[in-house]
């Protein structure tokens, strides 16, 4: 009986460390050509959508208060506006699934459609970016 309950526990054990990795697992995806990725977190019950662009054919100036990258990283809350942000990270990980030229992502309120031009992501005010090589754009 003892070495069954130990077995028993071991296997709940690996499920639990199972099921946290599923947990760290980013939320989120890239683009098909692995330009652009984009993660989904959640910060006191608040949505937030931040977008990475790896390649840039021209990178804006970097604020003076930015002492971090300027020009790759964007993000929006669900209800607000959007924007460049100061980073000194990424987002871009080869582990998140790809959205498929044509396809639509939908999640917390943001919907992103990646197309071969570029990605285009808004939130439930209709505020957002469209992000590609050639260019970037807040709305």
């Amino acid at each position: 009986m003892t070495r069954r309950l130990a077995t028993l526990a071991f296997g709940l054990c690996l499920l639990a460390a199972g099921s946290a990795r599923a947990q760290d697992r980013p939320i989120g995806f890239q683009t098909p050509s692995k330009n652009i990725a984009c993660q989904f977190f959640t910060d006191n019950g608040q949505g937030l959508l931040r977008c990475d662009i790896m390649n840039l054919e021209s990178r804006p100036r970097r604020p003076a208060d930015c002492e971090l990258d300027y020009g790759h990283a964007f993000e929006m809350s669900a209800k607000g506006a959007a924007g460049r942000i100061c980073a000194g990270d990424t987002v871009i990980d080869p582990s998140l699934p790809v959205l498929a030229y044509g396809e639509v992502w939908q999640r917390g309120g943001f919907t992103c459609r990646s197309e071969q031009t570029g990605l285009t992501c808004f939130n439930a005010m209709q505020r957002g970016f469209s992000l590609a090589r050639g260019k970037q754009e807040v709305f």
